[in-house]
């Protein structure tokens, strides 16, 4: 059984796979074309990517690729947990600049649907956190973007953290939506 929830932002979808459980743990099948499918969710991923954060705080984002090299991605938590960011960045779309945010964990078992159109990122919550996430196209560093996690003009809530957030100097230096390349 598949729990599909939509999560307020056109595409944007919490999934819940089941998880089997007995006394020695659990089994939960993570992704399923088949199972996906009949859920309405027909993608073709290409590439697999794994995170490690040592720490607290480590925040990666808001990142997406440009057409023709969009990629959708379903992404989970598989030790530690994340504040998950979805950012509506179709130009002209009725929610553009609108965000939605997810606590994923490895313990809730919960996983995080982005469609293309959206700037993504996330901030782990406690150290040694591990993000799984599929996409549908692979990396290309010439439609490789960014959007500063801080811009006002989007408005996102993250947590107080006591030791604030550790970013990559890619993320720090990222520019406001009003000046990043976006979908038209």
């Amino acid at each position: 059984m598949l729990e599909v929830r939509p999560l307020g932002l056109d595409g944007v979808l919490e999934i819940v796979p089941e998880r089997h459980r007995d006394a020695r743990g659990f089994f939960s099948e993570t992704w399923s074309a088949g199972r996906f499918a009949e859920a309405g969710i027909d993608l073709v991923f290409v590439q697999d990517n794994h995170s490690y954060s040592a720490a607290a705080g480590v925040l990666r984002g808001l990142h997406y690729q440009l057409p023709p090299c969009a990629q959708d991605k379903l992404l989970r938590v598989v030790r530690g947990s994340v504040l998950d960011v979805a950012v509506d960045i179709r130009r002209g779309s009725p929610t553009f600049a609108k965000w939605v945010a997810l606590e994923i964990s490895a313990e809730k078992g919960n996983q995080i649907l982005v469609p293309k159109g959206f700037a993504h990122g996330f901030v782990t919550l406690v150290p040694h956190t591990e993000v799984l996430y599929k996409v549908t196209d692979t990396f290309s560093p010439e439609h490789d973007r960014s959007i500063r996690f801080d811009d006002p003009a989007i408005g996102i809530e993250w947590p107080a953290l006591s030791g604030g957030f550790q970013l990559s100097d890619k993320d720090s230096k990222a520019p406001l939506l009003g000046m990043a390349e976006v979908f038209a």
